[in-house]
């Protein structure tokens, strides 16, 4: 084993997961990540598709099966944890599903993903976390505090939900050593991105979208010595748009 740092990383191939990745290779963090997809051929790091899992965490029993993986790939320590995978199911034409129209098994689909992933890594993980008294980053969203004209209910809620999550986790993990914040990322220029979002950008008071290294730069800082008495709390990362 090499005296990098390590990172665990869901939701790694494209936007805000692909930028992290970027950002903390170039820091020359070690990353792990995770995701459905197989390792994606146009690699952003080297090294990447030897420590890449695929693993559907929208399957319970796969995502706690997949933590004796992840530990067979770690030295007993784990510097970070960023839970940033999430899905967002639309309607036909790519409509909002709200709370009337979202089928009750796709509810579940993606609280598995957006939500129950995240506590199931982190605490499977807990005793590589504390040994290397690391930081655990949830991505939420601004959907998590707002009805949003595009995100689905259940993905709003699944985000609301992750945040109190990390305000439970910051109590339950600061004794072992290890914070735990989140980030919401607004209008990010991403492949999620609905059409009609340039109508919002229009009333940012910033007036344009967000690049997703802007946000892995707030990941690195929740991550870095320089937020060492930072947990339980939320970063908005949206160009003022929550005021």
């Amino acid at each position: 084993m090499d005296g990098r740092k390590v990172m665990l990383l869901t939701g790694a191939s494209r936007g805000i997961g692909h930028a992290t990745v970027k950002r903390f290779a170039r820091e020359g963090w070690r990353i792990i990540t995770c995701s459905r997809h197989p390792f994606p051929e146009q690699c952003p790091w080297g090294g990447g598709r030897e420590d890449h899992i695929q693993v559907d965490l929208g399957d319970p029993a796969a995502t706690i099966e997949a933590i004796a993986e992840i530990k067979s790939r770690l030295d007993g320590r784990l510097h970070a944890l960023v839970n940033n995978a999430g899905i967002s199911p639309k309607g036909p034409g790519g409509s909002r599903l709200n709370t009337i129209d979202t089928d009750l098994r796709s509810w579940g689909q993606v609280f598995h993903v957006n939500f129950f992933a995240s506590i199931v890594l982190a605490r499977g993980l807990k005793d590589e976390l504390s040994a290397a008294k690391g930081a655990v980053v949830n991505v939420t969203s601004i959907a998590g505090s707002r009805v949003h004209p595009f995100a689905g209910a259940a993905y709003a809620t699944s985000k609301a939900a992750l945040k109190a999550l990390t305000r439970e986790m910051a109590h339950d993990f600061g004794p072992m050593g290890v914070r735990v914040n989140a980030i919401a990322p607004g209008e990010i220029e991403t492949s999620i991105l609905s059409p009609g979002t340039e109508k919002i950008v229009e009333g940012l008071p910033q007036r344009r979208l967000g690049q997703p290294r802007e946000v892995a730069d707030v990941i690195w800082f929740l991550c870095s010595d320089a937020s060492s008495y930072v947990t339980g709390t939320e970063i908005e990362v949206n160009g003022g748009q929550h005021v």
